[in-house]
């Protein structure tokens, strides 16, 4: 496997057991471990151990949605090439899942899947998160996590890294459009029924 084809901080992010308390601020309200160093490339820390250990470092942050931990777009995709995997809007943030998620199996049939697990897709994705991609770069080799133009000087100026603070990324990921109208009016009130007239 080319050594270029997964960072050497991927494998050990997917394994970290995040959202434990932080032994070193137990008694403090921000003391859940959801943060994660890509240049220590250690143990899952907090808040507070990031604002004394880890200032100047590169620092993502992991979060949940459905007892399964996600990390943002545009956090991850500075780092790591995501193309194949699919992506998911919660709570209004893009995101992807950091490892693969248990699927029942159902009997519809379903244009996408992924190639390791078998879960559904919504679009023409190859993998459902980073832990399967990870599974498909050793198995085939035919994907990477090597960022484009890699080499070549990718820092981001301070007005561009603002943008992406403030969420104006929207025309790479347009909103989603408001339901159509629906003429019927809704019932309002619990349905009486009529009076027994003798």
């Amino acid at each position: 496997m080319n050594a270029m084809a997964m960072p050497p901080w991927l494998e050990k992010l997917l394994s970290t057991d995040f959202f434990r308390v932080c032994r070193a601020h137990v008694d403090s309200a921000r003391s859940e471990c959801n943060m994660y160093c890509l240049d220590c490339n250690a143990d899952a820390f907090c808040f507070y151990c990031r604002s004394s250990k880890h200032k100047d470092h590169q620092v993502i942050q992991i979060r949940r949605s459905s007892y399964h931990d996600v990390v943002r777009v545009s956090e991850i995709q500075k780092v790591l090439d995501i193309s194949g995997v699919q992506t998911y809007v919660i709570n209004s943030a893009r995101v992807l899942f950091l490892n693969e998620r248990p699927q029942p199996k159902c009997g519809k049939a379903v244009s996408h899947v992924c190639e390791i697990c078998g879960r559904s897709l919504l679009d023409t994705f190859r993998f459902c998160s980073l832990g399967c991609k990870v599974v498909g770069i050793k198995g085939d080799g035919d994907a990477n996590f090597t960022q484009r133009g890699e080499g070549v000087n990718m820092s981001i100026s301070s007005s561009s890294e603002e943008m992406l603070r403030e969420g104006i990324e929207q025309d790479i990921y347009p909103p989603t459009p408001p339901p159509p109208h629906s003429t019927a009016r809704r019932r309002k009130g619990i349905p009486q029924r009529a009076p027994f007239w003798s």
